[in-house]
């Protein structure tokens, strides 16, 4: 009898190491698993943030490129008002002109007597 104890015993024994062991196994695996996810998690972090990187130099390039078309836009504008300007003032010059020399009072009609 007391070898069928030691016999209970020792399957016992062998029960508990391999319970052990697939306990080992499984707790290998969860890790792995959970490594593979904070991988690809931060895999997929790193992706977003290049990705927003891309989008923000994008943006930031298509806004100079709409200031430097602003600001050309600006300088052609302002020669452009300021050649209106010269014109006008000139033809104003030349009605008046043209008013006093039919009244008689232009430079051109200087009666000398």
């Amino acid at each position: 009898m007391a070898s069928q104890g030691q016999d209970i015993r020792y399957k016992a024994g062998e029960l508990a190491g391999q319970a052990q062991v697939k306990k080992d196994e499984l707790m290998d695996k969860g890790r792995d698993a959970a490594q593979n996810v904070k991988d690809k998690a931060s895999s997929g972090m790193q992706a977003a943030k290049d990705a927003a990187n891309s989008a923000a130099d994008k943006c930031c390039s298509a806004a100079e490129s709409g200031k430097s078309a602003a600001s050309d836009c600006k300088n052609q504008s302002s020669g452009f008002l300021q050649q209106t300007g010269e014109q006008a003032m000139s033809m104003a010059q030349g009605a008046a002109e043209a008013v006093k020399n039919t009244l008689g009072i232009g430079s051109g009609n200087n009666k000398s007597s």
